[in-house]
């Protein structure tokens, strides 16, 4: 159980953590705190949100692993980058706190990382 169960999720998870970290605080940041900026809005950045961000990795890379064992790589990509991404994406835009400008970066970017976790789930659990 831990090394094609908890090793594989724990994995994906530091992935998703990292990706996520790199790609909103060194390359896309200063569109977050522009945009929020604009909206008269502080851009939410407190300890306390990156523990819930890392929960949501968890929770997204135990996601991925159920969705693992009934699909191939490419559909488990697909299905996870829909559900963690384009959902998400259609909500904070519909709030209209985001910032359009980041969709041309964040789109592959976010692809590239449900990509890796599925494939780090798939190699680890051998669910093939």
């Amino acid at each position: 159980m831990l090394k094609k169960t908890i090793l594989p999720i724990f994995l994906a998870t530091l992935w998703i953590s990292l990706s996520e970290f790199v790609r909103n605080e060194f390359f896309l940041k200063s569109y977050w705190t522009s945009h929020y900026e604009n909206l008269g809005l502080v851009f939410p950045s407190e300890p306390i949100n990156g523990v819930i961000w890392g929960i949501w990795s968890l929770v997204y890379a135990a996601v991925i692993f159920v969705i693992s064992k009934r699909f191939s790589l490419i559909e488990t990509t697909t299905l996870s980058w829909v559900l963690g991404f384009i959902m998400m994406w259609l909500v904070v835009g519909n709030m209209m706190v985001l910032p359009f400008s980041i969709l041309p970066y964040a789109i592959p970017l976010s692809f590239l990382e449900a990509f890796l976790a599925s494939f780090i789930i798939k190699k680890l659990s051998k669910n093939n």
